[in-house]
């Protein structure tokens, strides 16, 4: 088994004879586990699928439009008191994999409240559910950044996430395309899709549980450390390019809104493959370029976000938004950037952290962003009270902003 995992490994990242053996078995088992979880994700997004489940189960709106920034903040915000968790825990893979399988059984409980209940009590049961999943997320990607330097070295981490999240995407795209198609019009299927999520949580558990990482030395950290942002103007400057190009997760919804919202291709189907499709196609690309300069991704990518933001500004003001595949054309485009924006974000957060460090320096980072995407958030909602435009084009902007300031970034490679 090593020799296979090793010519694997070799084949998409360029290893060679001498890479330890230990190091290609557990990228094997980073791109397994990933990719099952990112196809969870797909399955179960609330911005377009749970959204779709509890209007089918006839949840108020107001409950309904819960669900994103539950499912995103929740995610974010108690990573700073998770930290001093991590750092205190000798084999830091057992967090994410209780995360992992607390993610399946919350995903579990949205299947078991989609087959049994409706109404208010089927969206209450599944913000309850989705508040589960997200701190359990929480737990998983405060860990995650840890384990990965301790496992994969430098030069090769945005590659083996890179493979994991175009794997993952063609699952996504064939569940899109069945959208497309009509023959996910009922519940039953798409209750189905969101219990295949739960056991891909599991199974993911599951095979993590086998990675080889060696123990780290544990501390007496605090649970809430804010030194790096007060220490490290390198950090400082980061979080202000990640709060900037946090436009590229909150601007999706705003161009299904262009031309009227006219036609199933601008509907749910049309989201998750452009979704799907621009991940499949970019996320090795983007992995490969960020190992050799995650600074250059996030810059490059940033750029491009605000090209696209502002072409669908231009498609919709000049009338080109009525065209069935324009749209969703651009959006792709949007979504290839995104995609830039958070591959490149992880690696150089891996890179630029100390060694001893880096999950409290995930857990700051992803607390204060949480924080401003509730606050870019409340931003594009104002800005879309004089519609889409006006709300892409300050996207635009700032994801303009963003990927200039990213140039600034020093360059971590070594």
């Amino acid at each position: 088994m090593t020799g296979i995992a090793k010519r694997l490994y070799g084949r998409v990242a360029d290893t060679d004879a001498k890479t330890p053996p230990e190091e290609a078995r557990n990228a094997l088992r980073h791109m397994g586990a990933l990719s099952m979880t990112k196809i969870a994700d797909g399955l179960i997004d609330p911005k377009l699928v749970l959204s779709w489940l509890g209007q089918a189960l006839g949840a108020p709106a107001a409950v309904t439009g819960l669900f994103v920034p539950i499912r995103e903040a929740g995610a974010l915000l108690p990573q700073i008191l998770l930290a001093g968790v991590v750092q205190r825990t000798a084999v830091r893979k057992w967090i994410w994999v209780i995360g992992s399988a607390g993610q399946g059984i919350a995903a579990a409980l949205i299947a078991l409240a989609g087959m049994t209940l409706e109404g208010m009590a089927a969206g209450l049961a599944i913000c309850g559910a989705l508040a589960m999943l997200s701190l359990c997320r929480a737990a998983c990607s405060v860990s995650y950044k840890d384990i990965l330097g301790k496992t994969i070295p430098k030069r090769r981490r945005g590659t083996v996430q890179g493979v994991a999240g175009s794997a993952a995407s063609l699952a996504v795209v064939a569940f899109a395309l069945l959208m497309l198609s009509g023959v996910l019009r009922e519940q039953g299927p798409v209750i189905a899709a969101i219990a295949l999520a739960a056991g891909l949580w599991l199974c993911a558990a599951t095979l993590f549980s086998t990675l080889e990482e060696v123990a780290s030395e544990t501390d007496g950290a605090a649970a809430l450390d804010l030194s790096p942002l007060r220490d490290d103007p390198a950090f400082r400057l980061f979080i202000a390019v990640r709060g900037l190009l946090t436009v590229t997760a909150l601007a999706p919804p705003y161009f299904v809104l262009l031309g009227g919202g006219q036609g199933a291709l601008q509907g749910l189907g049309a989201m998750l493959l452009a979704s799907a499709l621009a991940s499949f196609l970019s996320s090795y690309v983007w992995g490969r370029l960020s190992d050799h300069s995650a600074r250059l991704v996030l810059a490059l990518s940033g750029i491009c976000g605000a090209g696209f933001a502002l072409l669908a500004v231009l498609a919709e003001v000049f009338g080109w938004s009525a065209a069935p595949w324009v749209v969703p054309g651009i959006l792709f485009g949007f979504m290839l950037a995104y995609q830039g924006v958070r591959r490149g974000r992880s690696v150089y957060l891996v890179d630029m952290a100390p060694e001893d460090k880096r999950a409290p320096y995930a857990a700051l980072a992803n607390t204060v962003i949480g924080v401003l995407l509730l606050a870019v958030g409340a931003l594009g909602g104002a800005l879309a009270l004089l519609g889409p435009v006006a709300a892409l084009s300050g996207f635009a902007l700032l994801s303009l902003a963003g990927g200039l300031l990213a140039f600034r970034l020093r360059d971590e490679k070594a």
